[in-house]
């Protein structure tokens, strides 16, 4: 009782503090996500906001049935344009905060210039890295994003914050993880379904890290996260899931990312960013080197102009820049 009732305190002192926000500009916005992201200030202090309109309730057949009546379902609507037997609408929904809410909305408070940089509109250049441009500008960039940069990871490995959306854990310290809900999911709609897997281990930060004495460990992972996933949602069978890691990740602590493959996940989920799980195991079962593993290896991803590995490092080595 006494956690549910600072839970709840601690909802109503947050829904206050975004209250406060001041707009300043827009940094970014997509209009086939319909998300927008915007930057102000709270008490004078850097703060972003992160507005992404909901997706319908699919799986709600009794709203879905009612979306055209007027008093749970399109308010008003009114007729844009016609062909033949085709009409457009412009509609008013009916919203509801528990059942049908229009948005999901992030806040980040106090915003830092690497926040305002990653969500703000920027150019992106393809980078081809290889094993001597890693060790000559990631690793140094890799050790200053570790540490107190990443301690909110270690807040949720501790259990300091966010323990009530753990999904599942591993406890232990070697092969243990923490599986909990992705901020981008609504915690609903299991066609978008996005979860992120945190691994106990703080040895690893990277793909870059992994090498074969890891294949074991992380084919046990790859199970153990189809198992607890699909056993936690059970209208998700194992086929259904994209279990996949990024490079560059946002943050060198190893992580993994759980998504339906039915949900457009966007650029984290493209080419130049994202790596099944699986692949990846496979590349390093084919590895005669035993030791190096992803040490030696190619690797090419899109990375934004706005990046510090981009301002700091790239920008003044790769020809034409």
């Amino acid at each position: 009782m006494a956690t549910d009732e600072a839970h709840d305190l601690t909802s109503v002192e947050s829904v206050q503090l975004i209250r406060k926000f001041q707009f300043e500009r827009v940094l970014n916005h997509d209009t086939r996500s319909k998300l927008i992201n915007i930057l102000g200030t709270i008490d004078s202090t850097p703060a972003i906001v992160i507005a992404e309109k909901t997706a319908f309730a699919a799986h709600d057949e009794t709203a879905i049935a009612n979306l055209l009546n007027v008093d749970n379902g399109i308010s008003s609507m009114r007729l844009l344009d016609r062909n033949d037997i085709y009409r457009w609408y412009m509609a008013v929904l009916v919203q509801d905060l528990e059942a049908s809410p229009g948005a999901k909305v992030s806040l980040i408070w106090p915003a830092t210039k690497t926040h305002v940089e990653k969500y703000g509109k920027q150019r992106r250049r393809m980078i081809r890295e290889t094993p001597e441009l890693y060790r000559k500008i990631l690793i140094p960039y890799i050790e200053k994003m570790r540490g107190d940069r990443i301690q909110w990871v270690y807040n949720i490995l501790s259990h300091k914050v966010e323990a009530d959306r753990i999904v599942y854990e591993n406890p232990d310290p070697r092969e243990g993880f923490i599986l909990l809900p992705d901020l981008k999911w609504d915690r609903t709609t299991m066609d978008s379904i996005y979860l992120v897997v945190i691994v106990h281990r703080r040895d690893i930060a990277s793909i870059r890290d992994l090498n074969k004495s890891h294949i074991a460990w992380l084919k046990s992972v790859d199970s153990e996260i189809i198992q607890a996933v699909t056993q936690t949602y059970t209208a998700i069978s194992a086929t259904q899931l994209r279990v996949y890691v990024h490079y560059l990740p946002s943050y060198y602590h190893f992580h993994i990312h759980v998504t339906n493959v039915e949900h457009d996940a966007g650029d984290g989920a493209a080419v130049g960013k994202a790596i099944m799980l699986s692949d990846l195991i496979a590349r390093l079962e084919e590895m005669s080197d035993e030791v190096y593993g992803f040490v030696n290896s190619t690797f090419t991803y899109w990375l934004g102009e706005n990046s510090e590995v981009w301002k700091d490092g790239y920008a003044s080595v790769i020809d034409g820049v």
